[in-house]
């Protein structure tokens, strides 16, 4: 074993090193993945629905490429093709609200079949029609009823699947399924159909189904034929092998109030319930803003100096981001609390916008679209995991139904309105002396927007954080390492917390107890505990952790560590913080830093991992004085063994384990010297007990403040612990 020098002389051993020395391979995201799909009702509705998310893509790429097939002018094709799209947002503001009390209703297994089975009838219908060679205006009337009709039909089928899915997966494993469902939905469906729809046109292009198409019409009919047969597939497989998408006894549920009193229910529902009302906000906040920079993103494409081209990237690039937001942004944040994550996920997505407005350059604005996916991505993701977790299945579909009602309104508001206000407002050329700059009315309605996206995340943070009081950036660069901060507990105290630590024999004990009674002496009230056994629990715990001889028997080290912090976490609520409380002077044989030294340095664990175990137990609670008897590990275990007492579990380590215990004492000390007083253990026990009350005496609490303050439930459990 290799060594460093200590600065006296000594050598400390160094930490023992992986065999291999290669790194470990983290396959957790694809095992979380794994253990998801082994549940096989949610394996079959996610493979059905990856097919049909492709095909409704691909259906509504091809209902606005076949629109503008039918009309002749330049202006009739692009009216077509955004009456095509305003269609599928109208009916949200008719049937929106009612879709929800639907949802709850009735059975969800069956809703889902007859949703699929009448768009698969009208998918069919529209290529149908023209097939009948009817007359091009009545087509294109009939396709507009028809994708009204399947946009109505899906408002009633998103919030059902929506609410259906908390059923088939544990609570647990929720994030993991969203997952998979929106990077296939949000991320591979439009480029797969895009892709798929691209390739039918040249391969079906000498295909001649019926005369006076336009070259290309063919590959649309097929695309709309695949759609409506993936609603029939999707029918098939809810209707025969996913029962327990129910969630309930598979019978309409008509002893529920009526429908005016349920939908009266989400309503209230919503606007009562703090997380809810947080996820809303956030959602149509982030969506708001989402609206502007699709309804401003051609204007702006020009006021960079680009044109579609530049569009179609800035484009793509958001939903890449999007795609990586939801796909990464869990790895990334780690154990980040979802709720904190929801809208820290909003304010990154308005920064992205905010860059946008800004960027002088396109290489500025490729970073600013993709951190406007990415944050929308992981704004999404969270919040549908929170609401399909926190929502009671009863009420589930109505807040599903209100939010997707929500958000289609306000994106064809905010794409509507945005896009009327860039083109009316223009632009005027700046010069800024080095280069002239086109600021545009676009820009300033970007920075308007992500101003406001900021502000809906910061209201949607505030009404959902459930870590008041833990710092944010902190609490995510724990997360980051896997380790978030605990929420803090009153630490604010009257009396004070003492502590001696140190290595095997060095007479901790001896002198906690002669502090305690020079502090009684001068009228405090005094605490004098210990770790581990200061209580019925702890005592259990201590007979596992030192009676136990090493070998077969004997805790695992990271075992031995929680046994620990388990004796830490019940000492500190049952005798240490009560105490605090009340004024006494707490004084402890042993606290954290044994862990850290023993389990950390002595075991060879990771010790910032052990720190954070501890730090968790104990929320946080630190000594105001931690007192260091520096021993020679030699001399403490000369000591020990003069007792005649047979040595406990820890004492019979080797002197290499005992002397990598004291350097990491010193360590600690030598880290916060402020807080530690090290003494050698060598002196004769006066004169450490003479230095330490000198250092306690300055910081002790109003002696008769605390000893009026202790009720007699306080005193029997001080009594208790000192027993013990």
């Amino acid at each position: 074993m290799s060594a460093t020098s200590t600065g006296n002389g000594a050598q400390r051993p160094a930490p023992a090193q992986g065999s291999a020395g290669e790194p470990a391979v983290d396959l957790s995201g694809f095992q979380a993945v794994r253990s998801v799909l082994r549940i096989r009702p949610f394996r079959r509705l996610w493979g059905v629905l990856s097919v049909a998310a492709v095909a409704d893509w691909l259906g509504l790429l091809a209902t606005a490429i076949f629109a503008t097939t039918l009309v002749q002018s330049p202006l009739a094709k692009g009216a077509a093709f955004g009456g095509v799209v305003g269609i599928r947002l109208l009916p949200a503001i008719v049937l929106g609200t009612v879709a929800g009390v639907i949802a709850d209703r009735f059975d969800r297994r069956r809703i889902l079949v007859v949703c699929d089975v009448l768009r698969f009838l009208l998918f069919a219908s529209i290529p149908l029609a023209f097939m009948a060679n009817l007359a091009e205006l009545v087509v294109l009337g009939w396709m507009a009823i028809a994708i009204f009709a399947i946009e109505a039909i899906t408002l009633v089928w998103n919030p059902v699947k929506d609410a259906a899915v908390p059923n088939l997966v544990p609570r647990a494993k929720l994030e993991v399924a969203n997952q998979l469902s929106l990077i296939v939905t949000y991320g591979m469906a439009p480029v797969l159909a895009a892709l798929l729809l691209a390739g039918l046109e040249p391969a079906l292009e000498p295909v001649d189904i019926g005369a006076g198409w336009e070259a290309g019409a063919t590959a649309t009919i097929v695309a709309l034929f695949l759609n409506a047969a993936s609603r029939l597939a999707t029918a098939l497989v809810v209707f025969f092998g996913i029962r327990e998408i129910s969630g309930r006894d598979g019978a309409a549920h008509l002893d529920q109030p009526t429908l005016l009193g349920q939908f009266v229910d989400g309503w209230r529902y919503i606007g009562q319930t703090q997380l809810v009302r947080g996820l809303v906000l956030g959602i149509l906040g982030a969506f708001t803003a989402g609206g502007i920079v699709i309804g401003t993103a051609q204007f702006y494409a020009q006021s960079i100096g680009g044109g579609n081209a530049t569009f179609y990237l800035l484009f793509g690039l958001i939903f890449i981001g999007l795609g990586a937001g939801i796909g990464f942004g869990p790895w990334m944040v780690g154990a980040l609390s979802r709720r904190r994550w929801f809208g820290m996920s909003i304010v990154l997505a308005s920064v992205g916008v905010i860059v946008l407005a800004l960027a002088l350059h396109l290489s500025v604005a490729v970073v600013g679209a993709l951190l406007v996916g990415a944050g929308a991505g992981m704004a999404f993701l969270s919040g549908i995991t929170l609401l399909g977790g926190e929502v009671g299945d009863e009420l589930r579909g109505r807040v599903f139904a209100f939010v997707h009602t929500s958000v289609r309104v306000v994106l064809m508001l905010a794409i509507a309105l945005t896009g009327l206000m860039a083109g009316a407002g223009g632009s005027r050329l700046v010069s800024l002396g080095l280069a002239d700059v086109s600021v545009s009315y676009t820009r300033v309605l970007l920075l308007a927007a992500g101003l406001g996206g900021i502000l809906a995340g910061r209201v949607a943070f505030r009404q959902m954080d459930d870590k008041r009081g833990v710092p944010v950036l902190a609490d995510l660069w724990g997360s980051l390492r896997g380790r978030p901060l605990s929420i803090p507990e009153p630490v604010a105290w009257a009396g004070l917390f003492v502590v001696f630590e140190g290595g095997e024999g060095a007479g901790k004990s001896t002198q906690a107890n002669r502090l305690a009674r020079a502090l009684t002496a001068q009228g405090q009230q005094v605490v004098v505990t210990r770790e581990p056994g200061a209580t019925e629990f702890g005592a259990r715990l201590r007979g596992m952790l030192l009676a136990s001889a090493n070998g077969p028997s004997a805790p695992s080290p990271r075992a031995e560590a929680l046994l620990y912090a388990a004796d830490r976490a019940h000492h500190v609520a049952t005798v240490v913080r009560p105490a605090l409380t009340h004024g006494s002077v707490v004084i402890s044989d042993r606290y954290i830093d044994s862990s850290l030294a023993y389990q950390g340095a002595g075991r060879i664990l990771p010790t910032d991992e052990i720190a954070w175990l501890s730090s968790w137990a104990t929320g946080r609670l630190k000594p105001d004085l931690v007192v260091l008897l520096d021993i020679p590990p030699e001399t403490g275990l000369a000591r020990v063994a003069d007792r005649g007492a047979a040595p406990d579990r820890l004492e019979q380590e080797s002197t290499a384990f005992h002397e990598r215990v004291r350097y990491a004492f010193l360590d600690l000390a030598a880290g916060d010297p402020k807080r530690y007083l090290v003494l050698d253990a060598a002196r004769p026990p006066d004169e450490i007990a003479a230095a330490v009350l000198e250092r306690v005496t300055p910081m002790l609490p109003p002696a008769a403040a605390t000893s009026l303050s202790v009720d007699h439930e306080l005193r029997d459990m001080v009594d208790g612990a000192q027993r013990a």
